[in-house]
């Protein structure tokens, strides 16, 4: 195992197993090589002699030592062999051999009886078979149709199959086309390299082949595909290529491979808002994502997602329903019991469902509950008695003494237990003969607002335990146990009254798979959910956990979830308790609010639940179980920049923005499509870039087919120029990943998009011309018109992104009239590119290069009030509050700075002692500012109140001509808080993700992730978090050995920020680990664990 830094070092170790089949690695073995670049390295088949890896590696000695920058230029790139010495256990450079300067990637052949070895060198538009000892091979790479001749083509990723009997590479370049290489060869000598487009797929950063078939395509950016093959490209046609030839072709929809799943993933998110828009309780999170034509607005919603199989409307408002089997050796749900509050439905399951009356269901009156007992005979609760249906349609019934209703009943394959009025508890049991006799009967001495029995445990004839909830807010566990019947075992008090109870085995969270324990859940009146522990032998009740879950009392119901038991909890929004992968959820549905419901078993729903709500009849399935969000994804035409709320509305604003890309009505016409205005501006599919014409047509009838010699010599022919040949047929398909050649960099495509944040319909779309790029985005509401709000866009003109350059920048003014579509009103130009917009007094705040400006409402343009040209960089942030203004800088943090209106002045107050990239910032409070950087920091910036209040109340207007320091502000902001996440955060809110949940900043980063930091209340926490944080570290090393501490420090030491990620994986490691960690915060492992979900339970 060869690892290789970026520069000089390469080490090499020696895998082995002992003698107990454990893997072990030796001492590390040097191969280092100074003044050395390494670009990719790869393992060379030699079949058992001593190993060789390959390395692409460039030397920059020279290039070091001359100032000119000619040895720069001349610098080569050399393919080496390094081969380790088994026998002397050291590592030895045995071969090198220059390759082109433009090399990137090396592909392992197979060797020994199954190749020729040595490996495949990709560079800029060839791939070369390259070993000792063997001549090398070259070819060119294929090329679409229209790509211009002085474009470069790459090879990003590749992957191999080999089988028995022959092997094959698929290589991906970077517009994401696959090409399938093949060898042929005699022993070890390689005669020539085939290479033929395969098909096309979203770029990628990994490519992996299955043996089973499948290719799994870790996308760049969005989300990731799997496919499964349908060929091997054996039928596609095959040219010979030789060493000036070029294979071209049209991309097409897929013929060899067919997508089976998508594994979703977010990157990269450019910006993120948090609301509520669908008023379900708690906030949606919507996200602009992707990159190009892939873009998209995701809508992420706490919860699982749920599938509807069927709705359907009951003649009444029904307030129960169960599902039952007719025999407990029956695959699948035979009836649904349906309760209405004067009768009882009952429902087959079959072909249809329909309305049956010959089960033996009392329909007279509405049932209490529904049980499939141990003797396949079925159980009617109902408030004038029990009804006791026997497999043989025998019925037996059982009624309250007195004038006594029965209120609750509960009950499992053996046992039943009802409440009656006034307080009196009934138990049941099977006798011998399957009969259901009376055991014994126990007055509570209150009314019995809820209970529940056990499930009967593996190997045991009865369950030990039942709970019974009363109105003195209390709820009881007592014993079935024959010595002890209904007896008092364990109380516990409540806040309030408890609406339902649910005995439910589960697994613990970090448990063993196998192991099972006991929780009694009780759902109150006021929304909230506890789950407790009952201990197996004395029926103490330990460990209880609370959450809030809705505003309406709970109801809950033992349900099955991936065969194991799992538990619906309805408030006025649904959530589902289960254990996935060993560990335990509990999660919203993403569905409106239930009432009642349970499991549903059948054919076409193998694992569902039925449920009612109003006045109809549902039948749902969950999908993706362990998700925390849910996600609903909306295309957009390019690079998404910037959204904004409308208020008012459910609509967001989206700027739209891609470099070197055609915009969308020339790509239409170099296609030769028509382009209406209703076409435009609804919702597209993703652009396909029309192709330039090409060095040569395709034939008719093939599209993949190569031209021939005498084109290829004339269009290449130096003294005749290219060829003047006509445009290539367009593909007849443009699926979002197919990537077209290029106009070139500084040609912009933008467009202005106002779309519904409920259901993703584009309102209205407006296309930029003249080759501007919007950059940033805000809404305004001008003083002389406060009753109106305006869109407000920048854009720049003909911009180069590096070394940064425009043509001139522009402020355009939209509103939105009363049929929902933006107007035009105005364009402002500028002298520079307005990277950071924000209203501010009635008036626009606009951040262009180092220059801060005010401008008010004007007839024809905006008009400039106030400026300041001394800020340092490039104003990428603003944010504002009274008359103070907080800059956010390309380099230097966040200034403070206040707006003197008597004096129509702009100065700089505060400002940073840190030198920060920031990417993402939002205001706190007044004194207060969050923000991210570049290098992937987090931190909090305060001025303290004492510079606060003497900005504030300064009567003289000396303190904008105070001395600076530093070079800066007179006066320097503090840190509060830092740290490292490890990726480019992109957006920060400030927000409750929960009803009832605290205030947290959620962020976004680059790479997908969303996270939030959440601020502690109390010493006590910050205390027991730190100390744990510290225990952790220690014990629960990463894998690989880095230092936590010297990670979450990687730029500016950590300060006053607890890794809860870290912290999570407690319940995960040793449960040797976990009691050490609990004894020395003074606390056993559950309370560890409590406090844990504790700390979660407030942000989700």
């Amino acid at each position: 195992l060869m690892i290789g830094a970026v520069e000089k070092q390469k080490i090499v170790y020696i895998v082995n197993r002992d003698a107990a089949a454990r893997l072990t690695i030796s001492s590390p073995l040097e191969a280092h090589k100074s003044h050395t670049v390494v670009y990719h390295m790869a393992g060379v088949d030699v079949g058992f002699e001593n190993p060789i890896f390959a390395c692409l590696e460039t030397s920059y000695l020279e290039a070091d030592q001359d100032h000119t920058g000619e040895a720069l230029r001349n610098t080569q790139t050399f393919l080496t062999f390094y081969e380790l010495d088994l026998g002397l256990n050291h590592v030895v450079r045995k071969w090198s051999d220059p390759v082109d300067r433009t090399s990137n990637l090396l592909v392992s052949v197979p060797g020994g009886h199954d190749g020729p070895g040595g490996v495949l060198v990709c560079s800029e538009n060839f791939i070369t078979f390259k070993n000792q000892s063997q001549k090398d091979v070259r070819v060119p790479l294929p090329r679409r149709y229209g790509t211009p001749d002085d474009q470069t083509l790459l090879i990003v990723t590749a992957t191999q199959h080999k089988s028995k009997d022959f092997f094959f590479f698929l290589l991906q370049s970077e517009l994401g086309d696959l090409f399938k290489v093949t060898l042929e060869f005699t022993e070890d000598t390689v005669q020539r390299v085939n290479i033929n487009y395969f098909d096309t797929v979203p770029p990628s950063n990994a490519l992996c082949v299955l043996k089973t078939g499948f290719l799994f395509v870790a996308a760049e950016f969005g989300n990731h595909h799997f496919y499964q093959f349908q060929s091997i490209g054996e039928d596609e046609s095959v040219m010979d290529v030789g060493a000036d030839g070029v294979q071209w072709f049209n991309p097409r929809e897929l013929r060899n491979l067919v997508l089976v799943d998508e594994v979703e993933s977010l990157s990269p998110i450019v910006d993120m808002k948090v609301m509520d828009l669908m008023h379900e309780g708690s906030p949606q999170i919507y996200a602009l994502c992707g990159r190009g034509p892939r873009s998209s607005l995701r809508v992420l919603r706490h919860g699982l997602a749920v599938s509807e199989m069927a709705v359907s409307e009951l003649p009444g408002t029904p307030t129960a329903v169960w599902t039952v089997r007719r025999t407990s050796q029956s695959e699948f749900d035979d009836y649904i019991i349906v309760s209405f509050s004067n009768g009882t439905l009952v429902l087959s399951i079959g072909e249809a469902v329909e309305e049956v009356t010959d089960t033996g269901f009392l329909s007279s009156t509405p049932t209490l509950y529904v049980k499939l007992l141990g003797d396949d005979a079925m159980l009617q609760i109902h408030p004038n008695g029990i009804r006791h249906i026997r497999a043989d349609r025998r019925i037996n019934e059982w009624k309250p003494p007195g004038k006594k209703t029965i209120v609750k009943g509960a009950g499992n394959e053996r046992q039943v237990v009802i409440a009656l009025s006034g307080g009196e508890i009934v138990y049941f049991e099977l006798d011998a003969t399957n009969q259901l006799s009376e055991v014994d009967k126990r007055d509570t001495g209150q009314e019995v607002t809820c209970l529940d029995i056990a499930p009967i445990s593996v190997g045991r004839q009865r369950a030990r335990f039942m709970a019974v909830g009363g109105w003195d807010s209390t709820v009881r566990l007592l014993s079935l146990n024959t010595e002890d019947c209904l007896q008092v075992l364990s109380m516990q008090a409540l806040s309030a009254v408890p609406e339902s109870l649910a005995l439910v085995e589960m697994q613990e969270h970090g448990a063993a798979e196998d192991s099972r324990s006991l929780f009694l859940n009780v759902g109150l009146t006021t929304g909230v959910h506890l789950r407790t522990v009952v201990d197996p032998l004395t029926g103490q009740l330990t460990d209880t956990r609370t959450r809030f879950i809705g505003s309406r009392p709970v109801r809950l119901f033992p349900v099955t979830v991936r065969g194991r038991s799992g538990l619906l909890a309805l408030s006025s929004r649904s959530w589902i308790c289960y254990t996935f992968q060993s560990r335990f959820f509990m999660t919203p549905l993403s569905y409106e609010p239930l009432v009642y419901a349970s499991s549903f078993v059948s054919e076409q729903c193998p694992e569902g639940f039925v449920a009612i709500t109003g006045n109809t009849l549902r039948i749902i399935l969950t999908e993706r179980l362990g998700e925390t969000f849910n996600q609903h994804s909306v295309p957009l035409r390019y690079t998404p920049r910037r959204l904004v709320h409308y208020p008012g509305s459910h609509n967001f604003v989206v700027i739209e923005s891609d470099n070197n890309t055609h915009p969308y009505k020339e790509l239409q016409r170099l296609k030769g499509v028509d382009v209406d205005e209703g076409a435009e501006k609804g919702v597209e599919e993703a652009p396909a870039p029309a192709p330039a014409p090409a060095p040569a047509p395709a034939p008719a009838g093939n599209e993949d087919a190569p031209m021939d010699q005498a084109d290829m010599d004339a269009a290449s022919d130096p003294d005749t120029g290219p060829a003047e040949l006509p445009a290539p047929v367009p593909p007849k398909v443009t699926p979002e990943y197919v990537y077209f050649p290029r106009p070139g960099p500084g040609k912009w495509a933008s467009c202005i998009r106002l779309l519904s944040g409920i259901d993703g319909q584009t309102v209205d779309l407006v296309e930029l011309e003249e080759n501007e790029a919007a950059v940033s985005l805000c809404l305004c509401a001008f003083h002389d018109r406060e009753q109106e709000v305006f869109v407000v866009v920048g854009t720049g003109k003909d911009m180069i992104l590096a070394p940064r350059s425009c043509g001139g920048g522009f402020i355009h003014l939209y509103r939105i009239d009363e049929m929902q579509k933006l107007q035009f009103v105005h364009k402002t130009p500028l002298d520079d590119v307005p990277y950071a917009l924000c209203a501010f007094q009635g008036r626009l705040l606009v951040g262009m290069g180092k220059v801060l400006r005010i401008y008010d409402l004007g007839k024809r343009k905006l008009l400039r009030k106030c400026e300041n040209k001394n800020f340092p960089t490039l104003i990428t942030g603003l944010h504002t509050q009274g008359d103070r203004i907080y800059v956010a800088d390309a380099s230097s943090s966040f200034l403070y700075a206040k707006y003197k209106r008597s004096d129509n002045q702009l100065f700089v107050y505060a400002d940073d002692t840190q030198p920060r990239w920031v990417t993402a910032g939002i205001q706190l409070d007044y004194n207060t500012m969050a923000g991210s950087d570049k290098f992937g920091n987090v931190f909090i910036t305060r001025l303290s109140g004492d510079v606060s209040d003497e900005v504030e109340d300064d009567p003289t207007g000396f303190l904008p001509y105070s001395q600076g320091l530093l070079n800066g502000a007179p006066h320097k902001v503090d840190e509060i808080i830092q740290f490292h996440v490890g990726e480019v955060v992109s957006a920060i809110d400030k927000t409750a993700l929960l009803p009832q949940g605290v205030e947290s900043l959620v962020y976004s980063t680059v790479m997908g992730s969303i996270g939030a930091l959440l601020p502690f209340t109390s010493r006590e926490d910050v205390d027991f978090f730190s100390h744990l944080e510290m225990h952790m570290r220690s014990e629960n090393t990463p894998l690989c050995g880095r230092d936590h501490l010297a990670f979450r420090s990687y730029y500016f030491p950590v300060k006053d920020v607890i890794d809860g990620d870290l912290c999570e994986q407690y319940p995960t490691i040793e449960m040797g680990k976990q009691r050490s960690i609990a004894d020395e915060l003074d606390r056993t492992t559950s309370e560890v664990a409590k406090k844990l979900e504790d700390v979660r339970n407030k942000v989700l």
